[in-house]
């Protein structure tokens, strides 16, 4: 699934650009954002059927998968499950879903195989993050938000895998943390205070605050470390736009 529902504000700092349309159909180097990740994830060989959440046949985009539409839901987490019973509808017997945001246009179809082959059988949701040394050396003007846990500094990459059963299931997580949005003391409690506390005392690996999470959650999640930092390169900011825009534009078109 790609999610791509995200309209910036008036008080957004890539209104000036998109002016009330979506962020997913911003132009990069001749492309909008979603075009760039929908022909990384065209040629991948791990991706069958592809649903875009947010957009529909008039934004124009095309792949070589076959492609899907559903309308916004309403928040990120409400996309997911719309999007995850899509998936369910065209394919009965799926069992894992891609999870991808439609602006991190410098990812390549190696990139998405990669991330789909770290999958283990027994795995209910595989988390990416780059280290800082890895995002800095590839993009030094990135100005990511990084977590420091012991031994590595990471931030969150926007590609991330998890099965339908854990979206879909009748007491799944999902509902809960999206109820929990916009309430950072429910969202601890979700993962459990010992998971935030261990963080900000920086007291475990990644690893570490992966298993108290997953086990206050009720789920096996991991968090692997991508090599790829173009996983983490979304388009937030002014400058992250002018950052890929350079990257691509003077980058063999794919």
């Amino acid at each position: 699934m790609v999610t791509a529902g995200g309209i910036p504000k008036a008080d957004d700092p890539l209104y000036e650009f998109t002016k009330g349309k979506s962020k997913a159909l911003l132009d990069v180097a001749g492309k909008s954002m979603a075009q760039w990740v929908l022909d990384a994830l065209g040629a991948s060989t791990s991706v069958e059927n592809i649903v875009v959440v947010g957009l529909d046949e008039s934004s124009g985009l095309t792949c070589k998968k076959a492609l899907h539409f559903i309308p916004n839901q309403g928040a990120m987490l409400n996309n997911i499950i719309g999007a995850a019973r899509k998936i369910a509808e065209i394919n009965p017997t799926a069992e894992n879903v891609l999870i991808t945001s439609s602006d991190i246009p410098t990812i390549t179809p190696e990139m998405v195989d990669w991330v789909v082959a770290q999958l283990q059988a027994d795995d209910d949701m595989l988390f990416n993050v780059v280290e800082r040394a890895t995002m800095e050396a590839r993009f030094p003007d990135s100005q990511r938000t990084f977590t420091k846990l012991k031994g590595i500094e990471v931030c969150g990459g926007d590609m991330n895998i998890a099965s339908m059963d854990t979206i879909l299931a009748e007491d799944s997580v999902w509902p809960q943390i999206a109820a929990a949005r916009k309430n950072p003391l429910k969202q601890a409690s979700l993962i459990g205070f010992d998971t935030l506390l261990v963080v900000l005392l920086r007291l475990a690996d990644l690893d570490g605050a992966a298993r108290i999470a997953s086990k206050n959650l009720g789920i096996k999640g991991r968090a692997i470390v991508a090599p790829y930092p173009e996983l983490a390169m979304d388009v937030d900011k002014v400058h992250h736009l002018e950052t890929i825009r350079r990257d691509l534009g003077s980058s063999p078109k794919q």
